[in-house]
């Protein structure tokens, strides 16, 4: 039997918590339901989930909520880290557990070849290229949805430690499409701090002259314009600075990706076109 290929990719610093992708496991569950339920057997892959499997775990919880179908498989390079999910898995099937309790969960090796028997409906792939450079981080991108399913979607960003600020893109087969900014708002201090958690295909480019700097900079104004209404909260102080954004960018407001929904629990979507380094 020939060798195993080594898995394509670097091994991250393995960091993670329960909760802490909770933003964007929220916003995949009510933003993609069509790749989710799309097909007899739909796949989501978690990409690179670190030292514990407990995300890949909450990963499949909340999205089998609203895809009953869906398989997820947990991928890492560490084979330390796959261990840990087949003990989790162990766990979760012991004695007195109902049969096929957690069916469709598993965990294997691998990287950006995604090692999985059919194209995935969804790649959720948080905080693994934050040590890549950005054009590394473009061709990730690239190869990652080549391998999608024709109606996939690849959903790549970065979060802090314990999930209160997060930003994410989501791509399909044609190229990158939105961009999604997350936020715990009461301890939020302007909308710009979020820029720290940029995918990094954007983080060099936040300096004056570049699309996302511009963006951040208006929110930035919006958000002190709203501050009469930091009186009512610090949710009605974003929905009024996202409402006000909405006059001059193209912010998403209509289900399933705006509306005061979405922004009354801090978030905020615009198409990739808002950003994009190579629009102009």
């Amino acid at each position: 039997m020939p060798p195993a290929k080594k898995p394509r990719g670097e091994v991250t610093r393995g960091t993670t918590a329960p909760n802490r992708l909770r933003r964007v496991d929220r916003w995949i569950a009510a933003t993609q339901t069509g790749p989710l339920r799309a097909g007899a057997r739909p796949l989501a892959v978690d990409l690179g989930y670190g030292a514990s499997p407990v995300t890949t775990f909450e990963l499949y919880t909340r999205l089998r909520a609203v895809a009953p179908r869906l398989e997820v498989v947990g991928i890492e390079i560490e084979p330390e880290r796959v261990a840990a999910g087949h003990a989790l898995l162990a766990a979760l099937r012991e004695p007195g557990r109902p049969p096929g309790a957690y069916e469709g969960l598993s965990f294997r090796r691998g990287g950006f070849e995604l090692p999985v028997p059919r194209p995935p409906a969804l790649v959720r792939a948080f905080n693994v290229l934050r040590q890549y450079d950005e054009p590394a981080a473009w061709r990730a991108w690239d190869d990652l949805r080549a391998r999608l399913a024709p109606s996939g979607v690849l959903v790549e960003g970065t979060c802090d430690e314990i999930g209160r600020r997060a930003v994410w893109a989501t791509l399909t087969e044609d190229g990158p499409q939105t961009i999604t900014f997350a936020a715990h708002l009461g301890s939020l201090d302007r909308p710009s701090a979020l820029a720290e958690r940029l995918p990094k295909t954007l983080i060099y480019r936040n300096v004056p002259g570049e699309p996302v700097h511009a963006l951040l900079t208006a929110f930035d104004r919006c958000w002190a314009t709203a501050a009469p209404h930091s009186a009512f909260g610090p949710r009605a102080r974003w929905v009024e600075a996202v409402s006000l954004l909405a006059q001059t960018h193209p912010v998403l407001t209509r289900p399933p990706y705006g509306g005061r929904n979405r922004w009354r629990v801090g978030e905020v979507t615009l198409p990739w076109t808002a950003v994009d380094p190579y629009s102009r």
